[in-house]
């Protein structure tokens, strides 16, 4: 459902139509902000959950988000009573309570940061001064093209989205290097907006390693099933293997188009069938499977965007789905490859006895676990909130068989 935008323009209503690709409603307070406006004004105004509608130059809008981002991660100089009392309670925080005390603080500094509005054209292009032309690169996110944009009329945006766009456009067009695919005539992938990037190579690192279990040789046609395919990098992946068949599954229909596009770059569209649908293949249409990968989000919490989707699973439900369905969809012999992250249970979101505890309820048993350590930045980075869980971080291959 479309949703309107309202404002005041020297006491005329004025209104249009509000876009947010994650679902955000329209702010209900909206200001008219332009190049005369204090930083420390706009931040207060943000604060209190003014949106501001920028009218004045867009180099400067972008300038004033910069402004934003400071004082919101701004660090107290002073040491007074107060701070360090806060520090003390920080300091006694359990994981968990750390963890949940992160999310709140980071939903909270998102919102202040989205508070800063550009208008766009039905072309998407931006009417404000010194706007840059990225229309190419709204119409790749929203659908359309740079001439003809898929909105009916105008729209309000939040500059903090607009640039996220961009920046996807950018990584898209320029590619991500994926070195476990140098054995193909490729080895870039290409991701497409609101798809999660492979970044963390380490997980791509154990299914490249990974021993394929030994009956695969025996069998003429071996079937190979892709849970939650996302930019289709294990699909690719599976096939340079020498999977002859592998069905690749995403209920995002943006993130079918990108592992598409990515699978028919890398040469392994005749090896690899794409469908949209939630987790598994029907059985009576596609069969059992002789080896099911799966890379769930490896956080049991909320995702506030379609991004965070590949990070966050509320109540561990792609995980829980993906154990409660892979004994009834292996063929005899066949093997789930589970590749998670432990970094739930430092955090104290989630046990190991009680992920053990899964698999055995789901007719499941351990055949197998390969680990490996992250090297991503953030596991080296001692400021992040999360560091002392991120440093005890192992990813893991499990190998899972029905009893």
């Amino acid at each position: 459902m479309t949703q309107t935008l309202h404002w005041q323009d020297h006491e005329k209503p004025c209104s249009a139509a509000w876009r947010n690709e994650n679902g955000v409603a329209a702010p209900k307070k909206v200001v008219l902000a332009d190049d005369t406006m204090p930083a420390d004004t706009a931040y207060r105004l943000a604060c209190e959950g003014t949106a501001l509608l920028w009218q004045g130059d867009f180099q400067n809008a972008r300038h004033l988000l910069q402004a934003l981002a400071r004082r919101a991660d701004r660090v107290p100089s002073k040491i007074t009573k107060k701070n360090q009392t806060a520090a003390l309670k920080a300091a006694a925080l359990s994981p968990r309570e750390r963890f949940h005390a992160h999310r709140m603080a980071q939903s909270q500094r998102s919102r202040l940061l989205a508070a800063l509005l550009v208008p766009l054209n039905a072309d998407y292009s931006v009417p404000l001064r010194r706007a840059p032309d990225w229309r190419s690169a709204c119409a790749q996110a929203y659908g359309g093209t740079a001439s003809n944009g898929a909105i009916a009329g105008a729209c309000v945006v939040s500059l903090r989205e607009l640039l996220g766009v961009v920046s996807a456009y950018e990584w898209r067009k320029n590619g991500v290097e994926v070195p476990e695919l140098r054995g193909s005539r490729y080895h870039k992938i290409h991701p497409h907006y609101g798809v999660f990037s492979p970044l963390r190579g380490e997980y791509l690192n154990l299914v490249a390693n990974a021993p394929l279990p030994s009956h695969l040789k025996e069998l003429p046609h071996p079937l190979v099933f892709d849970i939650g395919t996302g930019t289709g990098v294990l699909a690719a992946m599976m096939a340079q293997r020498g999977a002859p068949r592998v069905i690749a599954t995403d209920i995002d229909a943006r993130a079918l188009v990108c592992a598409a596009e990515n699978i028919d770059r890398l040469g392994y569209a005749a090896q690899i069938t794409l469908l949209e649908t939630d987790l598994f293949p029907a059985i009576s249409r596609y069969g059992q499977a002789d080896l099911i990968v799966c890379n769930p989000p490896w956080l049991p919490a909320r995702p506030s965007s379609s991004l965070e989707r590949a990070v966050y699973d509320e109540g561990s439900a792609m995980l829980l789905g993906f154990l409660n369905g892979l004994a009834a969809h292996l063929a005899p012999r066949g093997e789930g490859w589970l590749i998670l992250s432990d970094l739930a249970e430092h955090l104290g979101l989630r046990t190991r006895d009680e992920l053990l505890g899964w698999v055995k309820a789901a007719g499941l048993k351990v055949l197998g676990r390969r680990d490996i350590r992250p090297t991503h930045p953030k596991a080296l980075d001692a400021s992040d909130a999360l560091h002392a869980a991120r440093r005890q971080e192992v990813s893991s291959l499990w190998r899972l068989g029905a009893v």
